[in-house]
C-alpha cells in the first residue's frame, strides 16, 4: 500500500481546517484566500507553459489548490467530499 496518498489526504484535511479556522477568527478573509489560490494557479500554469505536462499531471498539481480554495467555503468536510467538490467544480 502506498502510504503517500493517505498522508496527503491527512495533510489536505489539516490545511483545510487551518484555512477555515483562520477565516473564522478573522486572520484570513475569503477574498484573501481566493487571491492566494488564484496566484497559486497562475504560478502552476506558468510552470506548465515552460514544462508541458500530461493532462492528468496538470490536474494532480492543481488539485490541492482547488481543494484549499473550496475549504474556506462552508463547514468541515471529509476528504472524499472535498475531492468530489473539486472534481465537480463546485
Amino acid at each position: 500500500m502506498n502510504t503517500a496518498n493517505p498522508q496527503l489526504e491527512g495533510l489536505y484535511l489539516a490545511l483545510s481546517a487551518l484555512v477555515r479556522q483562520m477565516i473564522t477568527i478573522g486572520v484570513l478573509s475569503q477574498e484573501d484566500l481566493d487571491t492566494a489560490m488564484a496566484q497559486a494557479r497562475e504560478q502552476a500554469e506558468a510552470d506548465f507553459e515552460s514544462s508541458p505536462l500530461p493532462d492528468a499531471n496538470r490536474k494532480a498539481v492543481l488539485f490541492p489548490i482547488e481543494l484549499l480554495a473550496l475549504a474556506g467555503k462552508g463547514e468541515a468536510e471529509t476528504f472524499r467530499a472535498l475531492a468530489r467538490r473539486v472534481a465537480l467544480g463546485t
